[in-house]
């Protein structure tokens, strides 16, 4: 399908996404969100497509969120502000536990709401980051399963810069990836942070030379596409429930699993060849 804000490609397996808006150096707009839910929802529905891969045109992953966009919300709240209309509460703690109080129905924007949807793929997903991965962009990142990043990336949690709050999740992933005083650090400053220094914070599992960033994401996404997603499928939901559940619990989930997994395709090939001692040939079933 042909969309005005994504490339999309497909290589025995693979889904190729690549964010492609260069005026804006991929900026995460609207337009582009409704584009990327499209794609990720007909993505999760083929059988053919078994791992995600995304990145962005050069020489940016995503810059972040469109600020003109920013500019044209603020003059339509202000338009549409009640005269006297006062916030509860003497400081911000106050003010959001008064609105989550009385239930009142937020304005959620659809770009902020994409990182969830990536999180919650029931397949596995890579990101390249191939340069700037700014606000959002970075949230884009976290919430893909594994981040590769090129030694010219470029990482900020950039909200704070324009008096906000990272709103895409990353207040949820950072502080499982990095700890508590990394993540203060870096959403308190907006500070940037390159491939080599991201590697060692622990925000992405490799960094390599920027020539060698796509085919090094491209033989993962390869090495992934050929095996048992299914089984990969299972694991993703495990994990994701682990991190909130004790090692019983996770132990009744893990069984649980385990007898779904032994019900597929994969699982008797992989027993089948290990009995004739020859590679297996997963289909993802």
């Amino acid at each position: 399908m042909a969309y005005q804000y994504l490339k999309t490609e497909k290589v025995e397996g693979i889904l190729l996404i690549t964010m492609h808006d260069p005026s804006t150096r991929n900026a995460l707009g609207q337009e582009m969100a409704q584009e990327l839910f499209q794609e990720l929802d007909r993505f999760e529905r083929d059988p053919e497509d078994r791992v995600l891969l995304l990145t962005g045109t050069e020489p940016s992953f995503c810059s972040g969120a469109n600020v003109r966009r920013m500019g044209r919300d603020i003059q339509e709240r202000e338009s549409a502000a009640e005269a006297g209309a006062q916030d509860a509460g003497p400081l911000p703690w106050g003010r959001v536990e008064a609105r989550l109080g009385s239930r009142e129905k937020l304005d959620r924007s659809l770009a902020s709401q994409v990182p969830l949807r990536i999180h919650e793929l029931q397949k596995p997903s890579i990101a390249a980051v191939n340069g700037h991965a700014m606000g959002v962009g970075m949230g884009l990142a976290l919430a893909c399963d594994i981040r590769i990043a090129s030694e010219k990336a470029v990482f900020s949690e950039a909200f704070v810069r324009m008096g906000l709050i990272p709103g895409d999740g990353s207040c949820w992933q950072l502080p499982r990836l990095i700890g508590l005083s990394n993540t203060f650090l870096l959403q308190y400053t907006g500070d940037r942070v390159d491939g080599n220094e991201a590697h060692r914070m622990g925000l992405v599992s490799k960094v390599v030379p920027d020539e060698e960033l796509m085919p090094v994401a491209m033989e993962l996404a390869s090495r992934l596409a050929k095996g048992p997603t299914q089984s990969m499928s299972l694991i993703k939901y495990l994990v994701h429930k682990s991190m909130e559940t004790n090692l019983r619990e996770s132990l009744e989930i893990a069984h649980t699993a385990q007898e779904v997994a032994r019900q597929t395709e994969d699982h008797k090939e992989a027993v089948q060849s290990f009995i004739e001692k020859r590679q297996p040939m997963f289909k993802g079933r």
